[in-house]
């Protein structure tokens, strides 16, 4: 599973707001987190079942809804 693959969008779950994985972990929490200061370290410590690339994605999807381009770098 790569990138926007990840995110996904279900009416039924998280009041239709994108998800990660069909996880109950929208981007936006994963945002929040990352706004707040805590490290990619931080965040999959305390949310085992997400993957590093899974917090890539959110901002990837972020940057996409404002429009900017992202460049990955690997």
């Amino acid at each position: 599973m790569s990138g926007m693959e990840r995110i996904t969008v279900d009416p039924d779950q998280c009041g239709g707001r994108p998800c990660i994985r069909g996880l109950r972990i929208r981007v936006s929490d994963i945002l929040d987190l990352l706004a707040s200061g805590a490290t990619r370290a931080e965040i999959l410590g305390e949310y085992p079942y997400l993957e590093n690339q899974d917090i890539t994605a959110a901002l990837e999807y972020a940057a996409k809804q404002l429009d900017h381009s992202v460049v990955r770098v690997t």
